[in-house]
């Protein structure tokens, strides 16, 4: 091995494999995004422009910004058809061809430059006038999210019980067991939908929901690594030394299990994507006017069959496709990395 750790050694296998270094870089250029999202994207995801419902992907539009006396930072956003300046007022036309007059003082800013703008709405509008570029963006934020919190749950509670069975035998280990079957007897899918109903509508609620419903597969690792693990002779050094259950647990078998749980953790990651979709799709999950790539699905499913405006709907599931293919990607390299029989020195 010259010396080099086990995640090193991974490090320099999963560098080899192309699929596994593209879902990771990927997977990093939606983490930025999703990071700077706020900086990246030229709306807030709430903000409402009717007289832009429903616009194609590209619409260049025109707006005026106009004061907002209850909230300084968000701006009224007026439509125009075309503005002139006509002394210390503006005169406009909104989209419907209609003449208005503005006084100059009541604008958000000093300048033209400062109160109008023109806008390009990349992927279009939805039927609110909301950016979808914008939502979609802020979306992502959600999906990361969502697989970080809910994977966290489900590693916690499975690696727990995984791990008390898997040491301890015996009395403890059928009891787990017993609810090990009775949770695996119910789809994932559907004992989601069964806590989300259970905890209510909203953010925090459809993390927690997926996290509980997630953890069987890796307790079910974790146990039958530690069947193997527990027989090894650096195990039996630590009964001899007196060590106790919880160190010999967590200093010395759980490090040795770690990869095929970080493997199952990745897949569990692109699952509770589609979970949290899946909820927002049926109405059980994040809740309007957060934006939700399911919910956006569901939002443009009906133009779908009226033959117009498919990339509502289409923009959504695609990002949502990248994001599940490159988590595959990266967590079947990850597997290859971490399992020497199936890497090449």
């Amino acid at each position: 091995m010259n010396g080099e750790g086990l995640w090193l050694i991974a490090w320099k296998r999963l560098r080899k494999n192309k699929g596994s270094m593209i879902g990771l870089a990927v997977l990093i250029v939606m983490i930025v995004m999703a990071i700077a999202a706020p900086l990246i994207t030229p709306f807030d995801p709430d903000v409402q422009i009717l007289e832009y419902s429903v616009k194609p992907a590209g619409f260049r539009g025109t707006v005026i910004y106009k004061s907002n006396p209850s909230d300084e930072s968000r701006p009224v956003i007026l439509a125009v058809d075309s503005y002139v300046i006509h002394g210390d007022s503006i005169l406009y036309k909104d989209p419907a061809g209609e003449p208005y007059r503005i006084h100059i003082s009541k604008l958000q800013g000093a300048t033209e430059d400062e109160w109008s703008d023109r806008p390009l709405f990349l992927l279009g509008t939805d039927r609110f006038g909301r950016d979808m570029f914008t939502r979609l963006v802020y979306g992502m934020r959600i999906s990361l999210t969502v697989g970080v919190i809910s994977q966290s749950i489900a590693l916690l509670i499975g690696i727990i019980l995984g791990s008390l069975a898997g040491f301890f035998r015996g009395w403890i280990d059928d009891v787990i067991m017993w609810l090990v079957n009775v949770v695996w007897s119910f789809p994932t899918l559907l004992l989601v939908v069964a806590f989300s109903v259970i905890l209510g509508k909203g953010y925090w609620q459809t993390f927690i929901a997926i996290g509980i419903s997630s953890w069987v597969d890796i307790a079910r690792i974790v146990r039958g690594q530690f069947f193997s693990i527990r027989e090894q002779e650096y195990i039996e050094a630590t009964r001899a030394l007196g060590y106790g259950s919880l160190r010999t647990i967590f200093r010395h078998m759980l490090p040795n299990a770690a990869g095929p749980v970080i493997v199952l953790a990745t897949a569990g990651f692109a699952t509770a994507i589609i979970a949290e979709a899946s909820l927002s799709f049926i109405g059980l999950g994040v809740q309007p006017p957060t934006p939700s790539w399911g919910q956006m699905i569901k939002d443009g499913y009906g133009y779908i069959a009226l033959g117009t405006n498919w990339g509502m709907t289409l923009f959504p599931s695609f990002a949502m496709a990248i994001a599940v293919i490159a988590l595959n990607l990266f967590g079947d390299g990850l597997r290859d990395a971490l399992d020497p029989k199936t890497s090449q020195r």
